[in-house]
């Protein structure tokens, strides 16, 4: 059996291209799965904070910190944050970043981690990029990621203990020093078959392309694996 693709994703919950790139990579992948020969692959989560330094409760709105942590005028941020706004809509997303609030998202990624080992990486992936991006929901208060915790399946006291203890940082730490190796200096990022990089929130046909270019060649190696099996 062809071993599945592999696509490992450094992202942060509360950034709004990769919230956009996850979806990308999912059109990407429900168009390859009418092939007749569709790619299989195996995709991982990993840890990237991209601002480590900000606060679990900020006081301001997502215009505040953008102003104050890059520098820039309000109203290019009005206008930064409604072309995203744009961007999201055309992936099926509806931001409100009015309702958005900004918070440290290191407990967030342990969370990942621990529901990683639980089975249910990508649906909490989900839950949390859905919950800061469209509803307006905190996910850097342990009560909060408790909560959404519990409604992809996950218990209640487990998920508490694993974040109370801070058992899945060094795993998000492991994640970190990764992206620093590789070189990733920004999110979404996506690193296929541990040889091929994608940065950025490209188009899903980005993703098809990649797909059945590496699936292909995966096929066309399987007769000589074969034949090299068979002469010894």
């Amino acid at each position: 059996m062809t071993e599945a693709i592999s696509i490992d994703i450094w992202s942060d919950i509360a950034c709004p291209w990769c919230y956009i790139g996850k979806r990308n990579l999912e059109k990407g992948l429900e168009a390859v799965a009418s092939d007749d020969d569709a790619p299989q692959v195996n995709i991982t989560f990993h840890s990237f904070e991209l601002s480590p330094d900000t606060p679990v409760d900020f006081d301001g709105d997502e215009i505040d910190f953008l102003s104050g942590h890059k520098g820039m005028p309000r109203e290019q941020v009005e206008q930064m944050l409604a072309n995203v706004t744009g961007v999201a809509e055309n992936a099926g997303l509806a931001y409100r970043f009015d309702l958005l609030q900004h918070t440290n998202t290191v407990k967030a990624h342990e969370l990942l981690h621990f529901a990683k080992e639980q089975g249910v990486q990508h649906e909490m992936e989900e839950r949390l990029m859905s919950a800061y991006f469209t509803e307006g929901k905190h996910v850097g208060r342990i009560d909060d990621l408790v909560e959404l915790a519990v409604e992809v399946g996950l218990n209640p006291d487990d998920t508490r203990d694993a974040l109370v203890s801070s058992r899945h940082l060094a795993d998000v730490r492991q994640d970190q020093a990764q992206a620093q190796a590789y070189g990733i200096q920004g999110v979404p990022f996506f690193v296929i078959d541990g040889q091929y990089g994608i940065s950025g929130a490209q188009p899903p046909a980005a993703f098809e392309n990649v797909l059945r270019d590496l699936w292909a060649k995966r096929g066309e190696a399987e007769p000589e694996t074969e034949a090299e099996a068979a002469a010894v």
